[in-house]
């Protein structure tokens, strides 16, 4: 179990999920629940995947490279780098093969709603990585129209380095909710990448990228962003409830059973806690996201608790 929820002093509702922590050896140092439960990575793999655009030949900025490892909210500056990054391929937001949406944000959907848009593809919060991907295709010489397929070799690549990184088999692969592959493994698989993350030179543009910039490669208004600006280091998000985090050689991954990314970010939270991976300062100020509050009448009456388990 990760978390508990509390309302005026009665736990409500109990979380249930997995916790990992491993070193880049592939040693486990720490387990909660069932680590070796297969899962699918989904979003929690971007900044790989924005590793292989760069060795394809991605010219990318250390910005464009935090929103190609985005799960993006869609606010303007995020939506400035992905037009960026597909204007250095000749291309607009109609070559990109997500499917048109709105912005993850409900801050940024309201903008765009209240200026009279519509759904786009460049609104998708996997935008950045399609982006990144066409530029990649497009710098070396790939077909443009297929880069989302399991067979196209810019996948075929992404394949190849989860395998290498995770110690784990990485396919048959599903289909993640923007089209591309999504690969699988468990959450100790994926703590273990993490780790090598935070270490390999392969990974240092994006390690860098990602850690000086959190809030482009996910979310100042969410936990996970939050969580980012103090933790300066590897950290990525995944959809239904799935975070991996690396740094100093140590990886951590936290899948919530439900979904639920507040039940993640409280899991890694603690977890974080527990093994000194947080200043005094980091922790004291993210205690809506270790401890988020449960509302009665618009003001707090309780919080979702961790119980690590």
């Amino acid at each position: 179990m990760l978390a508990r929820t509390v309302r005026s002093g009665l736990t409500e509702a109990f979380h249930d999920g997995t916790a990992c922590v491993a070193d880049a050896e592939g040693a486990v140092l720490q387990a909660w629940g069932d680590t070796t439960r297969p899962i699918f990575y989904r979003s929690a793999i971007k900044p790989f995947q924005a590793t292989i655009a760069l060795e394809l030949g991605a010219e990318l900025e250390p910005e464009e490279i935090a929103v190609a490892s985005a799960s993006h909210g869609g606010h303007p500056i995020h939506l400035a780098y992905v037009t960026q990054i597909l204007a250095k391929a000749n291309l607009d937001d109609e070559a990109l093969r997500c499917p048109r949406d709105w912005p993850m944000s409900r801050a940024a959907r309201d903008r765009v709603v209240r200026a009279g848009d519509q759904p786009r593809r460049l609104f998708h919060n996997c935008s950045g990585k399609h982006a990144a991907s066409l530029l990649a295709a497009r710098a070396a010489g790939l077909p443009l129209d297929s880069y989302e397929s399991p067979e196209h070799p810019i996948q075929q690549r992404v394949v190849d380095l989860i395998r290498e990184v995770s110690g784990a088999e990485p396919t048959p692969v599903g289909v993640d909710g923007c089209g591309f592959p999504t690969l699988r493994g468990t959450t100790e698989s994926l703590a273990i990448a993490f780790a090598r993350f935070s270490t390999d030179d392969r990974f240092a543009r994006v390690r860098d990228a990602i850690s000086r910039f959190p809030s482009l490669s996910g979310d100042a208004l969410r936990p996970d962003g939050a969580f980012g600006a103090w933790w300066s280091a590897a950290l990525k998000i995944g959809a239904m409830g799935l975070v991996g985090a690396g740094n100093r050689g140590v990886g951590v991954a936290v899948k919530s059973w439900e979904g639920s990314l507040d039940v993640a970010m409280v899991g890694l939270m603690e977890v974080a806690n527990r093994r000194n991976m947080l200043s005094e300062a980091g922790t004291s100020d993210l205690g809506h996201v270790a401890r988020p509050p449960v509302l009665g009448g618009g003001v707090a009456v309780g919080a979702m608790v961790p119980d690590l388990r």
